[in-house]
């Protein structure tokens, strides 16, 4: 196979980019644009109109050489000025094999292109300057100089007749490969055929600039107002949409609205990440990723696909942000815990491929998440950026299986997180010092070598919420947001502020920093998928169903597919002690326990679950005694209490005369809000915490997270119940009881790395 090291050469005004995007095509090689790889400083530089230094070039040129060094089998085509012998030389110790195109024009010509150009980096004004700097190829240089005067066709012409000459082909080569960055839509996932190619086409043709980069936008719906609507669609002309859950009628006739005030069809995007809840507040809650990865039937995550793809169809959604593919090996990591498969690639394969087959019985499209992959680090990129820390080949063995086969399975989109990845990152730039490393949404070496390149990638890529402060702690705001679309991002996820995310992509484009093949790449991408779910053959009523379709979500077949998969699911992490089973009539007097997190963001009554366990278990038979802390007391309006007067209160040598047994229930949550989420007691030494598990039999049952062992080690009966949800504790109250088996599986994350907490 003849590798391809080829720079394209030449002062500001020479065609480096058009001519190169084209060289590259004919050769079927990748094609970058150099000015990408500029760090952020001299962007700004060169956007300001002052000169850079060769001090700050080149480092710059290490990476431009670094880039054709590490390229594919096939080579890389780049576009470089490389004005001086001594910058060619900066790139050819990298990459030695280089071959210099240098396109070359009167002085006449060139002013004459800089002139009428908008959007580049480089003043009309600097030509003098850069004409002076140019120092033609030497003899002893690689490389030919081909006449920019004539038609553009013809310039590439020469340059490939000229390659052909100059880089000798490889012995039993079989041609180059398919070039890797540009997308084929008319290739998987995307598989359009004529009539939708010629719409994307033509509908990118017939936008302005504003609805080009309104594009690339995909709003959080904070308002479900017709002039909220109204106001995101004329001003911003966005490609998609997100909204805040409600009501299953009213979030249907807010897509509804939406789609109808959209020139280009719509996005429609939701996090049915557990089946239909999430999506509308009267959703089905199936399953958590953990939960379907916790018993030997994987038909459990089909199921919870299915269940989601049919709910959020009936909304009006077509694009499903899940499955979530990450790989839970940290213990301590709370952000991804209960939203992994598990902590193997193989389940997350298994499950996440089940997950998609189910919801694609549906018309909609999946972006799974989050890469290159949460579960090493125990922070949440919500707060503050986390780092998978896997060398480049452990990677490529856990994770890069997982994106393998989800892109072989046909997987449209994928949300990159805001992750970096300083290993793989130094895999294909070399020497990357610790402070550039960047997450993943602004790392081109992640999203364009490995995700476009390596794996293959032709869907779309989209960022993780722009406001994840492990985004907005690696650049000032206005570089960020054109930089994760000149990284190889195709879609922005969220606004902070519309008006100014707005202007800083569109000032990105002006300035360069998101090229014209960049912006056109990413544009055929979005609207590609669209075409994919037939949006631009569909009429309004097509796009969103009637009313009447509503009545699937939280039917009675649904509720029965929850209440199965919870039966299943319910699992016996330990009873060391035997305590099980506690029934009526063996354990009639139950004190109960409950423990939350406390309020979050979503405002919902942190312990409001206690009413439901309260009643199935006094449904089952039992006597139940609640317990409140002195907090819920005072909020009660009792006076004269504090933590002291109640664990005096609580503890006392007749505990095992007044209770026989104890129950615990814990649905600690806080997701999004913390680095890592453990049990926050009511108080110091807090009457709550299962000092009781020597006087009487206590059992701890999670809803929700599953690594409590570490801060309730002494409990000898640990139940994983997995959700708040009615069929979940329902499911545990009957398997305390004896009266079901428990099915669900349990992986090592639960012991925590500790010995104690097997005991």
């Amino acid at each position: 196979m003849t590798k391809h090291s080829i720079i394209v050469m030449g002062v500001s005004g020479c065609g480096k980019t058009t001519i190169g995007d084209l060289v590259a095509r004919e050769l079927g090689v990748p094609f970058l644009d150099g000015d990408s790889l500029h760090p952020v400083e001299n962007v700004a530089k060169m956007a300001a109109g002052t000169p850079l230094t060769d001090e700050d070039r080149w480092p710059w040129l290490a990476t431009v050489g670094a880039e054709l060094a590490n390229a594919g089998d096939g080579g890389l085509v780049l576009a470089c000025s490389a004005l001086r012998r001594s910058y060619r030389d900066a790139v050819r110790k990298q990459a030695p094999d280089t071959v210099f195109l240098h396109l070359h024009g009167s002085k006449d010509v060139l002013k004459a292109r800089t002139e009428g150009r908008t959007g580049h980096f480089m003043p009309p004004a600097l030509l003098d300057s850069q004409l002076a700097t140019l120092e033609p190829l030497g003899a002893d240089e690689a490389g030919f100089v081909v006449d920019i005067a004539a038609p553009v066709d013809e310039v590439v012409a020469s340059a490939l007749a000229n390659i052909a000459a100059v880089v000798p082909p490889a012995a039993g080569g079989e041609g180059t490969r398919p070039r890797q960055f540009d997308v084929d839509l008319s290739a998987a996932p995307f598989n359009l055929d004529d009539g939708a190619l010629a719409w994307v086409e033509e509908t990118i043709s017939s936008m302005t600039l504003e609805e080009k980069i309104g594009q690339l936008f995909i709003n959080h719906n904070n308002g479900y107002s017709p002039e909220y609507l109204d106001g995101v669609l004329e001003n911003y002309h966005v490609g998609g949409m997100r909204y805040r859950p409600g009501p299953s009628a009213a979030v249907q006739e807010h897509i509804r609205y939406a789609q109808s005030k959209s020139r280009v069809p719509l996005l429609i995007a939701s996090n049915p990440e557990m089946g239909g809840a999430g999506s509308c507040d009267d959703g089905t809650f199936v399953s958590t990723h953990l939960q379907a990865g916790s018993h030997p039937d994987k038909d459990i995550a089909r199921q919870m696909g299915q269940v989601a793809g049919v709910e959020t169809a009936a909304l009006g959604c077509n694009w499903a942000f899940a499955p979530i593919v990450d790989i839970h090996y940290n213990w301590r990591n709370t952000v991804i815990s209960t939203r992994s498969f598990g902590n193997t690639p193989e389940v997350v394969v298994e499950r996440a491929k089940e997950y998609f087959d189910g919801i694609s019985e549906s018309p909609t499209v999946c972006a799974m998440k989050h890469f290159p992959g949460d579960g090493v680090d125990e922070r949440d990129q919500h707060v503050v950026t986390s780092y998978n820390t896997f060398s480049y080949e452990e990677w490529d063995r856990t994770y890069g299986h997982v994106y393998r086969e989800m892109i072989g399975h046909g997987v449209q989109s994928i949300m990159v997180g805001h992750i970096g990845a300083p290993e793989v990152s130094r895999h294909f730039r070399p020497g990357l010092s610790d402070a550039d490393i960047l997450p993943a949404t602004l790392a081109p070496e992640l999203l364009q070598d490995l995700l476009r390149g390596e794996l293959g990638f032709n869907g779309l890529v989209l960022t993780d919420a722009s406001q994840m402060v492990g985004l907005t702690q690696a650049q000032k705001r206005k570089e960020l947001v054109p930089a994760t679309i000149a990284a190889g991002c195709d879609m922005f996820l969220f606004f902070r502020n519309p008006a100014e995310d707005f202007q800083f992509m569109l000032d990105g484009y002006k300035s360069g920093v998101i090229t014209e093949q960049r912006l056109h790449d990413a544009l055929r991408r979005i609207l590609g998928l669209k075409a994919s779910l037939g949006l631009h053959r569909k009429s309004l009523d097509e796009l969103v169903p009637p009313a009447a379709a509503l009545s699937v979500i939280g039917s009675d077949a649904h509720r029965a597919i929850a209440a199965e998969v919870a039966d299943k699911t319910v699992t016996l992490v330990k009873d060391t002690a035997g305590n099980l089973p506690i029934t009526p009539e063996t354990h009639p007097r139950i004190r109960l326990y409950g423990i939350s997190g406390g309020a979050d963001f979503t405002r919902a009554d942190p312990l409001a679950y206690l009413e439901t366990v309260k009643e199935e278990l006094v449904a089952a038979g039992f006597e139940v005694d609640l317990f409140r802390t002195a907090e819920q007391r005072e909020a009660a309006g009792e006076t004269g209490v504090n933590f002291m007067s109640v664990l005096a209160e609580e503890a006392t040598a007749d505990y095992a005369d007044r209770y026989d047994a104890a129950f615990v229930f814990a649905n600690v949550k806080g997701f999004a809000q913390e680095a890592a989420i453990r049990i926050k007691w009511s108080s110091p030494m807090a009457a709550e915490i299962p000092w009781y598990a020597t006087e009487v039999p206590t059992v701890f049952v999670s809803l929700n997270q599953p690594n409590h062992l570490i801060d309730v080690p002494m409990v000898k009966t640990a139940i994983h119940a997995h959700a708040g949800s009615r069929e979940a504790i329902r499911a545990a109250v009957a398997k305390i009881q004896g009266k079901s088996e428990f099915q669900g599986t349990f992986n090592e994350n639960v012991f925590c790395d500790s010995f104690d907490t097997r005991l």
